[in-house]
């Protein structure tokens, strides 16, 4: 179990969407928060709505997820500040929506460094503090995108494919260093109907919902607080365990019949 209760509670990506709300959700809790974004406006307002609702007021940090040194020196400057973080949210993230050959260098390096690199660079800055007092909880905010490949989404299914990993590899590497009370939490959520997914269709809606931003949030809080290692929803997206035992053609068809491999065919996203 993890409680939040005076706990130092760093969330990447917390300005607006999914991180916003799990801020929240958090402050009620009785955390400290400790916000990363890069829109600066954006934390700033949060953390004045957490004091309007009576909650304690957060640290806001302006930080570029792309920059290995802005990570570091943000990094820094926090434990200066706050001492160790308890939990660590990497939540941020990016999507780009297009074609393999419509990718610039520039769009899948992006990609990238926000949702894969930065998970290593958090981690590794904040990881030793949690050794040090033998606890903490370290979130990754993955995708069911990192469990089946979509089409227009090559650039985005590879880094959460590598989120899925990275997440998979240091739950068993912590508990053979002998930290098994450093827990994680890997989240696979479905599409979401944030801006970040605005667009994206589901053909089975009882089957693949879009998830309700409120109720993505709530879920994944609730299986930080559990100990809850691996959070897949909707719970269909399960199937894509046992799907991989059969023939490759075979998967692609379900895939196809359940709507996964069109259902980026209308996205616009944020900029859309």
């Amino acid at each position: 179990m993890t409680t939040f209760e005076g706990k130092n509670v760093l969330i990447t990506g917390s300005a607006s969407g999914i991180g916003r709300l799990m801020a929240l959700k958090i402050a009620a809790r009785g955390a400290n928060l400790i916000l990363w974004d890069i829109d600066l406006a954006g934390l700033e307002a949060l953390s004045e709505t957490m004091q309007q609702w009576g909650y304690r007021p957060a640290t806001c940090w302006q930080c570029d997820l792309r920059s290995r040194e802005e990570i570091e020196d943000n990094a820094r400057q926090v434990l200066a500040k706050h001492g160790v973080v308890d939990v660590l949210i990497n939540n941020a993230g990016v999507v780009s929506g297009k074609p393999l050959l419509e990718l610039s260098d520039e769009a899948i390096e992006r990609t990238f460094d926000i949702n894969t690199l930065s998970l290593f660079r958090t981690t590794r800055a904040f990881l030793p503090g949690m050794m040090e007092q033998n606890s903490g909880h370290i979130v990754t905010i993955a995708s069911a995108g990192g469990l089946i490949g979509v089409p227009r989404m090559t650039d985005y299914s590879a880094s959460k494919f590598a989120a899925m990993g990275f997440d998979d590899s240091l739950r068993v590497e912590l508990k053979r260093l002998g930290y098994p009370t450093i827990r994680t939490t890997v989240a696979c959520p479905f599409y979401i109907s944030t801006g970040m997914f605005k667009g994206v269709k589901t053909r089975f809606p009882w089957l693949l919902p879009i998830q309700e931003p409120d109720d993505a949030a709530n879920k994944i809080v609730n299986a930080i607080e559990k100990g809850k290692q691996r959070l897949i929803m909707p719970p269909f997206a399960l199937v894509t365990y046992p799907g991989r035992l059969l023939p490759l053609p075979l998967f692609d068809r379900l895939a196809s019949f359940v709507g996964i491999n069109n259902s980026m065919d209308d996205f616009k996203g944020r900029d859309g």
